[in-house]
């Protein structure tokens, strides 16, 4: 797996009165290929929910992606760096853009969008990292809400600039399942209330199902291809990495009432 994509969808219970949420993973192959890795059920996007989705993924022998695009939930981002740390994580830009939105004005949104696209889609990280320092001393006095937001998780905001510049726009949002939710989403208004866990799984997996099914392939050239696998080495991402559980009471070694002696 070349880029791999992580989301979540709510839905309220009409048993339980509360929301659940169905954990989406899907992914791009190196050779272009869009595939669903796994549907999960998650009461949030928490540290222990996403480590047991990525632990999952692990078992079934998935190396290293180059990629990883998630929204800014802190719990999926330690989860990512504790299984897959030298993978380039990459912050949505569907959700960074609507969480600016919220915090400029509506008359100094164009302005202020058309800026941020251009620093977003710069040539280079040094140059990105340049014209957002241009942003937050232009705008800090007026709008540091906003550029707070800007600047936060702010290397991974950058890091989809290190992959072939046609696969940028694939890989700097989430919005394949965004697009995918929006169909989710129209069938539930029509049952406002699901009644459990099992049925929003169902729903939401005959939905993403469907949709993969018609998913185009992108054929990456042999050429992208190589610059794949170049971006691997340069990480050293197939190279073995031994993970040591934490130490605990349970696994502590145990010594005999002879060796004691």
């Amino acid at each position: 797996m070349a880029y791999l994509f992580m989301d979540a969808v709510y839905e309220p219970l009409r048993r339980w009165g509360s929301k659940t949420g169905v954990f989406c993973v899907w992914a791009i192959c190196e050779d272009g290929r869009k595939v669903l890795l796994t549907l999960s059920t998650a009461n949030s996007e928490s540290y222990e929910s996403s480590l047991e989705v990525l632990r999952d993924l692990v078992k079934r022998g998935m190396q290293t992606p180059v990629t990883i695009t998630t929204d800014g939930a802190p719990g999926l981002t330690k989860a990512i760096d504790v299984i897959w740390p030298k993978a380039l994580r990459i912050r949505c830009w569907f959700h960074k853009m609507q969480n600016l939105q919220q915090k400029v004005p509506p008359q100094a949104w164009p302005e202020f969008k058309a800026l941020v696209m251009d620093m977003r889609d710069a040539p280079t990280v040094p140059e990105a990292e340049r014209r957002r320092q241009l942003i937050v001393n232009r705008y800090q006095r007026d709008f540091p809400a906003a550029c707070r937001c800007l600047l936060d998780d702010a290397d991974a905001s950058l890091n989809h600039l290190y992959v072939p510049q046609r696969h940028q726009q694939y890989v700097r949002t989430s919005n394949l399942a965004e697009r995918a939710f929006e169909e989710e989403r129209r069938r539930t208004k029509v049952i406002p209330h699901l009644w459990d866990e099992g049925s929003v799984t169902k729903l939401v997996f005959a939905v993403l199902i469907r949709v993969s099914e018609r998913w185009g392939k992108k054929c990456f050239s042999e050429f992208e291809q190589q610059q794949i696998r170049s971006l691997r080495r340069q990480r050293q991402l197939d190279d073995p990495t031994v993970l040591v559980p934490p130490v605990t009471a349970d696994n502590l070694p145990r010594r005999s009432a002879a060796s004691a002696a």
